[in-house]
């Protein structure tokens, strides 16, 4: 019999695991996506929509060949959040995206997690550049984006959440020195 494989490697970093997003993560994303938080990534949504949505996650890895990851906790294995490479058809670019479930902020969990995932497109799939599409308002994701080293270069319009600003991350030059 023939088929086909899907490869989605897992990261580890000090506090988490960036790996797979799994059937026991509906729960968490769902209630995420509920929550007024998720108005930074177009919500709030129904939770019953996580189902679709972390499908949406690993087909993206399928076709791509890179996508995000359930950002879970090392001890626990509880989703915290996801992020990882993403590029939908009319973004401008391929971005490194994150999201962090209630609880999970103010922790560090999402630096942590980006960091890795950043290290991983500069020195995996060899991008030299990368950007982060943030949502006008999301003062705590603007905030995150300084702290990784980027700069604001500008606004791009979607079709579907309207207008982001675009935060250029340090190249594969500087992150990797």
């Amino acid at each position: 019999m023939t088929g086909t494989t899907l490869h989605i490697p897992t990261l580890e970093t000090e506090r988490l695991i960036l790996r797979a997003p799994r059937n026991a993560d509906a729960g968490a994303y769902g209630a995420f996506l509920e929550s007024p938080r998720s108005a930074g990534v177009g919500g709030p949504y129904k939770a019953s929509d996580a189902f679709d949505r972390m499908c949406n996650t690993v087909g993206h890895w399928y076709l791509r060949g890179y996508g995000r990851w359930m950002i879970a906790d090392r001890e626990t294995d509880a989703a915290l959040g996801i992020c990882g490479p993403y590029f939908p058809e009319t973004w401008p670019e391929p971005e490194i995206a994150w999201t962090v479930f209630d609880g999970a902020e103010g922790r560090g969990i999402a630096f942590e997690a980006v960091t890795a995932a950043r290290r991983w497109a500069y020195e995996t799939l060899g991008w030299d550049s990368t950007i982060s599409l943030i949502i006008a308002g999301n003062t705590r994701s603007f905030a995150l984006a300084e702290r990784l080293g980027c700069t604001r270069e500008g606004s791009y319009e979607s079709p579907l959440y309207g207008s982001m600003e675009v935060c250029r991350h340090p190249n594969r030059t500087e992150v990797l020195a």
